[in-house]
């Protein structure tokens, strides 16, 4: 007599859910300087692009003898690191940080922070005159830009 075996039944692999695709990583952000930086023949700058800092860019600059006699100057090392292009200015270094107008530099401390620490540039604002809320793309942009 033989005998059978009998089989569990086989369970039928669960059905993939379908794929949603990830958002593209931004790495770049355009911006518009408030008052813009002013180079040496006195041009005014005011677009710009900053990329998205790396782990590098953030300890690089820990060894830098400017940062280690003045800590306040971490920023200026830091935003020269990540600010790839200010106007016509490509070769974006400490010296044109530097020579930012203190609204500038402030402008580009929060930018910096928005990107790396949310991922974007958006901020939420209020009218003062009637209270109303609204985001707003704080990098600049002009009216009907994307």
């Amino acid at each position: 007599m033989r005998r059978v075996m009998a089989s569990a039944p086989v369970e039928e692999a669960p059905a993939e859910e379908p794929r949603t695709e990830r958002p593209k990583l931004r790495t770049e952000f355009a911006f518009e300087l408030p008052r813009g930086y002013v180079d040496d023949e006195g041009k005014v700058h005011h677009s710009g692009v900053m990329r998205l800092a790396t782990a590098r860019d953030e300890l690089i600059p820990l060894r830098d003898d400017r940062v280690r006699e003045n800590p306040a100057f971490l920023t200026v090392v830091l935003l020269a690191r990540v600010v790839t292009r200010i106007g016509d200015i490509t070769d974006v270094h400490a010296g044109v940080i530097e020579n930012l107008f203190a609204s500038d530099l402030a402008f580009l401390q929060d930018m910096y922070r928005r990107v790396n620490s949310e991922g974007h540039t958006r901020a939420g604002v209020a009218c003062p005159e009637c209270g109303h809320s609204f985001v707003v793309d704080v990098a600049g942009g002009r009216l009907g830009e994307s």
